[in-house]
């Protein structure tokens, strides 16, 4: 009878060690899931307040004047009586809601002579996807080999297909190297430099310069040496629009 207790006393005793087993592990299950979710809030969160962070308190932009700049594409004449200067990320909703406000427009009145516009790309939201840096090292290949006619056009079509920044997947580089060719790039000229990331040292170099230059978030928008600011890139677009046409 003895005997017979104590085995029952040892199944018992496993059983409540197994039992507590599973309520720590469910338990540092639960902790792991919390703390997963935390940390994608932060970067989803960290990531809107770097896009919104300049609208209405700009910050205090040291930037060379459109034209000037050693890391973007420009359009217009030089002696255009304004000046806008664009700081931006291929993976920015904010900058292809800003693109998609005011392209058209912009386009106009640099071909009227009123503005030059230089457009900066660099690498701000690495931390969501290396999209951001490889789409910014593929224009600056189409930049360097094709010129600044086919690479404002394959700018144009980086945002006229801008990923969400929540995507699952992102674009690859034979996707890039698509849209270049798309561009009027010639697919042998830029094939390497786009599918072997041969900028991403230069799209370093551009983000320190932007960072140099006091920009905190995108799109950072100068015009005629001062910052735009506005409650909303709706307003940022259109006093820009306002002041140039």
């Amino acid at each position: 009878m003895a005997k017979k207790q104590n085995t029952s006393n040892e199944r018992a005793a496993r059983a409540a060690a197994a039992l507590a087993a599973q309520q720590k592990a469910e338990k540092r299950r639960n902790l792991i899931t919390v703390v997963s979710v935390v940390a994608v809030l932060v970067l989803v969160i960290g990531g809107v307040y770097v896009y919104l962070t300049n609208l209405d308190d700009p910050a205090d932009v040291a930037a060379a004047g459109a034209g000037e700049g050693t890391y973007g594409v420009t359009i217009g004449d030089d002696d255009a009586p304004h000046s806008l200067v664009i700081y931006e990320d291929f993976l920015c909703p904010y900058c292809g809601e800003f693109e998609s406000a005011t392209r058209t427009k912009l386009e106009k009145a640099a071909n009227a002579g009123n503005v030059q516009i230089e457009y900066r790309p660099f690498n701000l939201l690495s931390s969501i996807s290396d999209y951001s840096e490889r789409s910014a090292s593929a224009f600056f290949v189409v930049l360097d080999k094709e010129g600044p006619t086919v690479a404002k056009k394959f700018h144009d079509i980086l945002y006229e297909n801008q990923p969400s920044e929540d995507s699952e997947t992102f674009p690859d580089n034979q996707q890039l190297l698509d849209w270049a060719v798309e561009a009027g790039a010639d697919e042998d000229t830029v094939s390497d430099g786009i599918l072997n990331e041969s900028k991403k040292a230069f799209v370093a170099k551009a983000t320190t310069a932007a960072t140099d230059a006091g920009v905190q978030g995108t799109p950072t928008v100068i015009l005629d040496g001062e910052q735009v600011s506005g409650s909303s890139v709706d307003d940022i677009a259109q006093t820009v629009i306002d002041t140039v046409s």
